[in-house]
């Protein structure tokens, strides 16, 4: 039966806007890719480095930004990190030189370090199991829905404005849903407006407790970090990263480069396959599994059997390497990251689902880790094979053998998604 109230909804809301303002910041920059280029007299190889720099940061801090998740909670990171984040994005826009553009985008890795482990974490928190594929495609669509409003927006202020003006946009942007958050996002316990009815609610429907870990952040981390079922997850996600972050990093620049477009034509032709990402996150990765779940066939197997197929899915990515036809290409590109897409919501429930109590965080921060350090090596990566062939094609292939992995991974080692239960619970209890 449904509670009375529907704070959890609101908040899902707020995680939604937040990863939509999030992922505006890191595809300003490749929408201005050629524009850069041109000023700073970059070769595919560099500008890959130059759309690698956010992930250094981004990727290197998931780890300790998820123990402090779990040890501080997810209020004040997010609050904090959410302004820091707005002024590297105006920083980005206000320096001169190619040195201080990274390093405003280191800048922003590291600000936005909190943002999906903190999603992830406040899922575990607000929304039953029942309910959790829906709210957790909550916050990864935004990730897809951003590109389908960024990359045509975004193009529009670099063709008015030039590459900078995009960033000042987004700043600004950004700064406004700081506002937001600070007033907005409370964890369960102490929401003025949840009602009790609402509360019991989520937590008989399985709801992470709040807390920190039993035996400690540390000792957890190190426990976790030997676990199989943790490293099938995080070689699995991983796999998907290194595809993600070529379509996020690179997919204007292909069609720039190689099927000779306009900054304005790549954009709106980017929305493409991100609108389609879009709609099988939520509908598939969100509403169907919980939809299966609630018919009643078995959690883990529903969440695994979609998260392989649409890795599978994932492959078509080898067959835009074949092509000179941008329509063509843009068709095995949807495929692509349509199943992709609705394989991340899913990969992203799972932390809050086999997590120890109070290590939701963790677990997330490590995923992600492994998934970021895929956002530094696919574009830089790409931008060299790029600059050694003369084509995107071979940088496609590679992704489709990087998906072969992590479908492996998925098959073989993460094993039931059920929650774990760590050495120091037992000793504990």
């Amino acid at each position: 039966m449904k509670p009375r109230g529907r704070v959890r909804w609101g908040i899902a809301l707020i995680l939604f806007i937040g990863i939509v303002i999030n992922y505006l910041d890191r595809t300003n920059m490749s929408i201005a890719t050629k524009p850069l280029s041109q000023e700073y007299h970059l070769t595919s190889g560099q500008m890959g480095i130059v759309l690698s720099s956010f992930a250094w940061s981004y990727a290197l801090l998931q780890i300790p930004i998820g123990v402090l998740l779990d040890k501080i909670g997810i209020k004040w990171l997010m609050r904090v990190g959410s302004i820091i984040w707005g002024c590297a994005t105006i920083m980005t826009a206000v320096v001169s030189g190619l040195g201080l553009v990274i390093l405003s985008r280191i800048l922003l890795g590291a600000a936005e370090a909190p943002a999906f482990p903190s999603a992830s974490k406040a899922t575990g928190y607000w929304f039953p199991l029942q309910e959790r594929g829906v709210a957790s495609s909550t916050f990864d669509a935004a990730a897809k829905f951003s590109n389908v409003i960024g990359a045509p927006i975004v193009a529009w202020a670099v063709t008015q404005w030039g590459w900078r003006g995009g960033f000042w946009m987004t700043g600004i942007l950004t700064l406004l849903f700081s506002v937001i958050y600070w007033i907005w996002y409370r964890d369960p316990k102490e929401h003025p407006r949840l009602t009790e009815e609402e509360r019991a609610y989520i937590e008989a429907g399985g709801a992470q407790e709040e807390g920190e870990a039993a035996g400690g952040t540390l000792a957890t981390l190190l426990y976790l970090l030997t676990t199989r079922k943790v490293w099938g997850l995080t070689i699995g996600f991983a796999a998907y990263g290194y595809s993600f972050y070529l379509f996020l990093t690179w997919l204007p620049g292909y069609l720039e480069k190689q099927m000779h477009m306009s900054i304005l034509k790549s954009g709106f032709y980017t929305m493409i396959p991100w609108l389609v990402a879009t709609l099988t996150d939520f509908l598939i990765g969100g509403m169907l599994v919980d939809a299966l779940i609630r018919k009643g066939y078995n959690p883990s197997k529903v969440r695994k059997t979609l998260l392989v197929i649409g890795m599978l899915l994932g492959l078509a990515v080898g067959g835009a390497a074949f092509t000179s036809n941008p329509n063509v290409a843009i068709v095995f590109i949807s495929i692509a990251l349509g199943g992709l897409a609705f394989s991340a919501p899913i990969g992203w429930s799972i932390p809050a689902l086999i997590a120890p109590k109070g290590a939701v965080g963790t677990v997330g921060s490590i995923m992600n880790f492994s998934n970021n350090i895929m956002g530094i090596a696919a574009p830089i990566v790409t931008g060299y094979i790029v600059g050694g062939t003369g084509s995107f094609a071979v940088g496609f292939l590679v992704a489709a053998i990087v998906l072969v992995v992590g479908i492996l991974s998925y098959l073989f080692l993460l094993g039931p998604i059920e929650q774990m239960h760590s050495p120091f619970e037992s000793t504990n209890a």
